[in-house]
């Protein structure tokens, strides 16, 4: 399988961001680690591997990136708006250095799918949703979509109010949100099993936020796994492995 690791300068942040891209071929597909991950997690938890069919036929590339929750959403020294703040950085990290490092190696192809599982989730979900003129489809595995549930303290501001699902979605409304109804679709799927409700809350907040898709009219599909399926790689090898191809 071809691999390729590159260093991306990540203004603002403290470190370089690594981005690794499996494939030689096909639909670019965006992965966030979970949380506070790095780029090659989703090699190493067998999440790659799960997927090798599809990179070897040339239907998808994956591009894994770092996180940088260490110094954003799980920084529980700072209150939740500086932890949003924060999160602007690896939003511009994203979409200044990283979209176009795909586009460049995959000129012509189609629109950026996002995918990740756990946090991962709330960044493939929130970047659909705010940039979906990038990412047009994401793929979220038990994630929390309220960055309020997430020992938050402190008062809250514009910076957490518009990085967060749980608070702009039900406001969401006009043009915009037609846009929306006509250019994304995205698929929570969640297991009914060990850590799926606690500590990690991702099946009752996969359910709510379906509830609020579905009062607006955006595209989404809730996929609940059974009452054996955990919050935990083995079950999302098998989720992605179901999901991915039908978009690729």
């Amino acid at each position: 399988m071809e691999r390729e690791q590159v260093e991306l300068e990540a203004p603002g942040l403290d470190r370089p961001g690594t981005l690794i891209r499996y494939g030689h071929y096909g639909r670019p597909v965006l992965v966030f680690p979970s949380e506070q991950g790095r780029a090659w997690d989703y090699e190493n938890n067998g999440m790659v591997g799960a997927v090798s069919d599809l990179i070897e036929a040339g239907r998808v590339k994956l591009y894994c990136v770092d996180s940088y929750d260490h110094v954003s959403w799980s920084d529980r020294s700072i209150q939740l708006e500086d932890r949003a703040r924060h999160h602007g950085l690896y939003e511009s990290w994203i979409v200044n250095q990283v979209v176009p490092t795909i586009g460049a190696d995959t000129p012509g192809a189609s629109d950026i799918i996002t995918t990740g599982c756990s946090l991962g989730a709330f960044h493939a979900m929130n970047f659909a949703l705010k940039r979906a003129d990038l990412f047009p489809i994401a793929i979220c595995q038990s994630g929390n979509y309220d960055a309020a549930s997430w020992h938050a303290w402190g008062e809250r501001g514009d910076a957490v109010y518009f990085n967060n699902p749980a608070d702009y979605l039900p406001n969401l409304s006009g043009d915009h949100l037609d846009w929306l109804r006509s250019r994304v679709f995205l698929v929570l799927t969640v297991g009914q099993g060990d850590w799926e409700t606690n500590p990690t809350g991702s099946l009752p907040s996969a359910r709510a936020t379906a509830a609020v898709l579905a009062s607006k009219g955006i595209p989404y599909e809730l996929d609940l796994w059974g009452h054996d399926v955990a919050h935990d790689w083995p079950w999302w090898r098998k989720q992605l492995a179901h999901h991915l191809p039908r978009f690729c």
